[in-house]
């Protein structure tokens, strides 16, 4: 590994440490680990996390749309290279989705998204795979054998920075807060929703708009989409239904 590139992880190391020092909740902590991951494991364009509770699986944190919906879809198919991952505990890698035929009902949607390869990473804390880190690409091998490295060694540091975390919280508030997560997620992908019909933007594009929101009035992503929804529908923002891919004929 060159000097650079150790540089560069090391930077990102030093980062995870000062996150977990000061996050004081756990969707804080999960949502800036994979702000970094999508800018270490370079050429990834995109970043989720999904973590396992009570045998469903949920996207916890996303660095931007793509990945959100890259995960959704995985979910609402049950299969995909996620969910292998998770189930697995192995890494699992997609060169060119066009021509791997291993997920037939996740592959059509996924490519009609723009994810052309990915690489899926299991995250493990003490012996058991709780999560994946997944990261999508718009373009054919994307992952070289420098990124798929520097992918072990975040997602490796990540796990460690998160078992710290897991043996410091109560786990009933650690219950709590997890669930708060995913329904963050859900909140958001709704704020998303009502900017693509007022600004007639895409996906990607509402959510800059929501990320520069947050950053101005220096509040949580969540917190302004709560404020989005409720100005809009009058009321509290609702559980969104669960996206489920047409089935394929046989």
């Amino acid at each position: 590994m060159s000097d650079a590139a150790q540089s560069h992880l090391a930077s990102a190391y030093g980062l995870l440490l000062a996150l977990l020092a000061d996050s004081t909740h756990v969707d804080a902590f999960l949502d800036q680990v994979v702000r970094v991951a999508a800018e270490v494991v370079t050429p990834a364009v995109a970043c989720g996390l999904t973590m396992r509770r009570d045998g469903d699986v949920y996207t916890v944190a996303s660095s931007d749309e793509l990945a959100a919906r890259g995960d959704e879809i995985q979910y609402g198919a049950d299969q995909g290279p996620c969910l292998d991952a998770l189930r697995r505990g192995r890494i699992v890698e997609v060169v060119d989705l066009a021509e791997d035929e291993r997920w037939g009902r996740y592959r059509e949607h996924a490519l009609r998204l723009g994810i052309v390869s990915s690489l899926s990473l299991p995250v493990t804390v003490g012996r058991e795979t709780v999560g994946a880190l997944n990261l999508y690409a718009t373009h054919r091998a994307a992952f070289t054998d420098t990124a798929r490295r520097h992918a072990v060694a975040f997602t490796d540091q990540a796990a460690a920075a998160l078992t710290v975390i897991l043996r410091q919280a109560d786990q009933a508030l650690l219950h709590q807060q997890l669930t708060d997560a995913m329904a963050s997620r859900s909140v958001i992908d709704q704020a998303l929703g009502v900017l693509m019909g007022q600004q007639r933007c895409t996906a990607a594009e509402a959510f800059v708009l929501l990320r520069q929101a947050s950053q101005h009035r220096n509040r949580k992503l969540r917190d302004v989409a709560v404020e989005i929804i409720t100005q809009v529908t009058g009321r509290p923002p609702q559980p969104a239904p669960e996206f489920v891919p047409p089935r394929q004929r046989s």
